[in-house]
């Protein structure tokens, strides 16, 4: 019997053809005989306790003119499907939240959900990293400013940056002179009403910004290197950085190592490391990216070995 995966994304007519993650998942499960049916985060929805969905069948093609069909949208309860694969795009807002606890309900109910519920509200992306203080730079969360422009005293040259974000979004860096540091500080925090982090500025973002992926808590042998464009202190590829491939070094690897035995106890099965330098900066839960451009560089099939890793869960139940 065929292996019915449920995808909770973005606008599957808006995503970038070339670049999009989600879809090489898509097509990897597509490619198994695996029946896809297609959600967005408002189709979820609980009925008398019961988790359900409407849904929409959904083929997938290797075309950048007609990627995707969907057929006629129908509404079913959620544990009809075997696995769910939740790759909504950030902000990790208050329907993001609630998406979480309806995606629970399902998993209760014997869905196979990646990543997992309570790990996607437990690890904020930027403070999940701090858990692991051994890997990352110096750094603080704080919502006084005092205690953000102390460490600033600190450290000189500072990246200020909001817990919430993606894509390079709110990223400010600071140097020696301190030049605006109030006006940024009252941006972020909201006047002091929301909590920010602060890094020391690692040089070592000229090299790149490199995201490292991780399959069940086994990471891939290549990262991606996201270099800022001219005049830029943020590599994210959305902020117009460029992605160049490059081998895991030993760092990374040790790296991997601290984290992996915490990502896999949580059951987050795909998770992406950000890495400047010898320094874990993020750690990636939500809808972590790059697969396409590492698999085009070094011929690899990342979306191909999670859909495995799924495969063999649900083989193991």
């Amino acid at each position: 019997m065929s292996i019915k995966l449920g995808v909770v994304m973005d606008p599957i007519q808006g995503i970038n053809y070339k670049k999009d993650t989600t879809l090489a998942m898509l097509w990897a499960a597509q490619d198994q005989g695996w029946e896809l049916f297609y959600m967005q985060q408002e189709d979820l929805f609980l009925r008398q306790g019961k988790a359900m969905a409407m849904v929409k069948p959904l083929k997938v093609f290797r075309d950048d003119q007609r990627w995707f069909e969907l057929g006629d949208e129908s509404a079913i309860s959620m544990a009809e499907l075997d696995v769910v694969l939740m790759r909504k795009d950030p902000p990790f807002d208050t329907e993001f939240l609630n998406a979480t606890f309806l995606l629970e309900q399902a998993e209760r109910e014997g869905v196979l959900v990646v990543n997992r519920p309570q790990s996607l509200r437990d690890c904020n992306e930027k403070l999940f990293a701090q858990q692991f203080p051994q890997c990352c730079p110096p750094t603080v969360v704080s919502r006084r400013a005092d205690v953000l422009r102390a460490f600033h005293v600190e450290h000189q040259d500072v990246i200020f940056k909001p817990l919430d974000g993606m894509g390079g979004t709110g990223i400010f860096r600071v140097k020696e002179d301190g030049l605006n540091i109030g006006a940024i500080l009252e941006d972020l925090t909201e006047m002091g009403q929301r909590q920010i982090m602060a890094q020391k500025y690692l040089p070592e973002i000229v090299k790149g910004d490199t995201r490292i992926l991780m399959v069940d808590g086994v990471p891939i042998p290549y990262g991606l290197a996201r270099i800022p464009a001219q005049g830029e202190v943020r590599g994210n590829l959305a902020a117009g950085g460029s992605g160049v491939g490059r081998p895991l070094t030993d760092r990374d690897y040790w790296i991997c190592e601290q984290v992996a035995p915490v990502v896999k106890a949580k059951g987050l099965l795909f998770v992406g490391l950000d890495v400047i330098g010898d320094y874990l900066t993020e750690l990636n839960v939500t809808s972590p990216t790059c697969v396409r451009e590492l698999n085009d560089q070094f011929g690899l099939d990342i979306a191909g070995q999670l859909i495995d890793v799924i495969a063999k869960k649900l083989a193991e139940r």
